[in-house]
């Protein structure tokens, strides 16, 4: 799964050579305040040279979208469509797929660094919201009077973002906060799936968060996800759930298919690099050789060395 940067966000909605892209990232990260900036959905969808789709993908960054139009968003083991009106919170925590599903898009967005909302800005952790956290229901459904609330508070941060106040980025702090604490008072959306389509969906995304971690090609490359734990916090569920529908669809269990698969990649390095043992097993997040020595064994009924000769 690739990991999306706040640049490379500006990169796909910008063209990668535009020349005011240094100046839109550099007007406030260097002044050591994070990054912050906000956006109409429907000039953007008029104008804009790519696909409005937005796969799955890692981003760095949070974003806060007010919708109007026919959307889906997929997550995990959601599917959750917006027919006219919603909310969208979104976390670097949560990969999640974003699909307009018509023409009549419209609405405002926000982008913002961890960095922005900082604890010394705001009193407490960003990740500690409710609304940011792995278990958020993070789409909202809104009535038409909710959205018109909300889209007043997006043409506030369009006028103060390019204003010449001093403290604007205080103020547009301030507003964003006030977004955020009107979106954990929301209900949110119900999700479409029957479960067995919701565990099809949760083992298809986490084989693919495993995948992706594969091939090692250099020493320097090393396993990021290593435990059902880990995982369970990137897909957003808890980690006994992930274990009963993995159950359920291969008939192992989180650990053994992880597990399988370090040792595969194991037996490939040993094979095919001149790597040494130690080499192999940092990549593979061992932070002791003995500690892969005695996983190699248990899964190849044999030492690492053995194998290699």
């Amino acid at each position: 799964m690739n990991i999306i940067t706040i640049k490379q966000f500006y990169e796909e909605i910008l063209g990668g050579n535009n020349p005011d892209l240094e100046d839109i990232l550099s007007e406030n990260i260097n002044k050591d305040i994070g990054h912050f900036n906000v956006f109409d959905i429907e000039k953007m969808y008029k104008s804009s040279k790519s696909k409005p789709e937005m796969p799955y993908n890692k981003r760095t960054y949070y974003k806060i979208s007010l919708i109007s139009g026919k959307n889906k968003v997929e997550y995990a083991d959601r599917t959750i469509e917006i027919n006219e009106y919603g909310i969208l919170f979104a976390t670097p925590k949560i990969p999640y797929n974003y699909t307009p599903l018509d023409n009549k898009q419209a609405g405002h967005f926000c982008v913002f660094t961890k960095e922005f909302l900082a604890k010394s800005k705001i009193g407490l952790e960003i990740d500690n919201l409710p609304i940011f956290t792995n278990q958020s229901d993070f789409v909202y459904q809104i009535t038409v009077e909710q959205f018109e609330q909300v889209n007043t508070l997006f043409d506030k941060m369009h006028a103060e973002i390019t204003s010449d106040y001093e403290y604007k980025y205080d103020l547009l702090r301030n507003y964003l906060m006030e977004l955020i604490h009107y979106g954990q008072k929301l209900k949110p959306i119900s999700p479409l799936e029957s479960n067995k389509t919701a565990s099809a969906r949760i083992t298809s995304l986490f084989i693919e968060l495993l995948e992706r971690q594969f091939p090692i090609e250099n020493t320097s490359q090393i396993l990021l996800l290593k435990s059902p734990k880990d995982y369970a916090a990137t897909l957003g569920v808890h980690v006994n759930h992930l274990n009963k529908v993995l159950k359920e669809t291969t008939g192992k269990t989180t650990g053994e298919i992880i597990a399988s698969r370090i040792n595969q990649e194991a037996k490939e390095l040993l094979k095919q690099t001149h790597w040494n043992v130690s080499e192999i097993a940092y990549t593979l997040g061992f932070e002791e050789i003995a500690h892969f020595s005695n996983f190699f064994k248990k899964h190849s009924n044999q030492s690492p060395l053995l194998f290699r000769e």
